[in-house]
């Protein structure tokens, strides 16, 4: 995302058109769109031709830029998960990975960063009905793997709305409901951590559509993107009035919910319920 936004700042400040782009490739100006926009790989002779049709002489310039793209291109980690991963969750993960503030609402569900095995296993079951153990079995070492980045060096701050049906629905029996709700007091005590629950008692919120993450990242260029997902697929959002309204949504519910502060407390009384 970052290089295609800077091939863009490029092409802008050279003064030619995304029509005069795709000659130069002989592409399409959709193909340069699409690269500008990260939504297809970064193929590194159409990046050099790309440079030297924007103006950039410089060999040191051109081969800077050329090593990042072919790092931007190497696969990430979870790319050894892909038999089990779909494509449009492998960009979930990557984004997951590089941000700096992670915040989401959760009316479902703990958080899949701070969820147990058992709890992880419980709730994979009950959405994939039909997946083979051994599928099922990948998806819960994939969603641990990827919960080392809550407790890294320079973890994200991760900023969660819980809906109170989240403690209240029961899943995978007694004992997984108490071990995940002690993995949540936990998670209450990392700095980088902050956990609210909305409760029933406050009344309708401006959420209640479904869950959402809003991604934040130190770079510039990467701009603030929200994620929505439904039963088949996820849905990414960069606009900025589309991002703005799960961005005023998630405030409001912030300041509708229950203080991170009580928190922990609110967890602890659910758990000798159990």
């Amino acid at each position: 995302m970052v290089l295609g936004k800077r091939l863009q700042d490029l092409r802008e400040q050279a003064g030619i058109s995304l029509e005069q782009a795709g000659r130069a490739l002989d592409v399409t100006h959709a193909t340069v769109r699409r690269m500008e926009k990260a939504e297809v790989g970064l193929k590194i002779p159409y990046v050099e031709k790309l440079l030297i049709t924007y103006g950039i002489t410089s060999p040191e310039e051109i081969s800077g830029f050329l090593a990042l793209a072919r790092e931007a291109n190497r696969p990430g980690w979870w790319h050894s998960f892909r038999d089990v991963l779909p494509d449009w969750f492998s960009a979930f993960v990557s984004l997951e990975g590089e941000a700096a503030v992670i915040r989401a609402y959760e009316p479902h569900y703990a958080p899949g960063l701070l969820q147990t095995a058992g709890y992880a296993r419980a709730t994979l079951r009950a959405g994939l009905p039909h997946a083979a153990p051994e599928e099922i079995d990948r998806l819960v070492t994939l969603r641990n793997e990827r919960q080392a980045l809550v407790t890294r060096a320079d973890a994200p701050l991760l900023w969660i709305v819980m809906d109170e049906t989240v403690l209240r629905r029961p899943i995978g029996g007694r004992r997984v409901m108490r071990e995940q709700i002690e993995r949540l007091m936990e998670a209450t005590e990392l700095p980088n951590v902050r956990l609210q629950i909305m409760p029933f008692a406050a009344g309708p919120h401006p959420a209640m559509y479904g869950p959402f993450h809003i991604f934040r990242f130190q770079l510039q260029e990467i701009p603030d993107i929200a994620y929505a997902e439904s039963l088949v697929g996820g849905v990414y959002f960069d606009e900025r009035d589309d991002v703005s309204a799960f961005l005023e949504a998630l405030d409001r519910m912030c300041a509708q919910a229950a203080p991170a502060q009580s928190t922990k407390a609110i967890l602890d009384g659910m758990r000798k319920e159990i």
